[in-house]
């Protein structure tokens, strides 16, 4: 997975997150991947396995809103500056029964060149 995420998205990754969600009663509240140990401005690639769950976007400033269906195989990219604009979430669902698998890679800072 790591080698077509990578093929995809022209990026480099040294970081895999599994998250398991059971069903749509689980979810991802509003957030931005920003802590200090991602590489700023480098990509993550989120893929996707199981059932189909909404993906939401919302602007840091703007009134600005938008969402996709990341269905079962998708791939999600987030590059450049999106982590300084735009939060995103999982909203839970009750009509979802099934579990799906995602697996965000990201670039973290090697150890001794973290930033401060």
């Amino acid at each position: 997975m790591l080698a077509l995420a990578e093929r995809l998205t022209g990026a480099r990754f040294n970081s895999c997150l599994l998250n398991l969600y059971h069903q749509g009663n689980e979810g991802m509240g509003w957030h931005s991947d920003d802590e200090k140990s991602i590489v700023p401005y480098s990509a993550i690639a989120s893929l996707s396995f199981g059932a189909a769950r909404e993906f939401r976007f919302n602007h840091k400033h703007l009134p600005v809103t938008a969402k996709v269906l990341l269905g079962h195989g998708s791939l999600l990219i987030m590059k450049d500056r999106t982590q300084t604009h735009w939060l995103h979430s999982i909203p839970k669902s009750k009509k979802i029964q099934t579990p799906r698998i995602n697996l965000t890679f990201r670039t973290m800072e090697e150890p001794g060149n973290r930033r401060t």
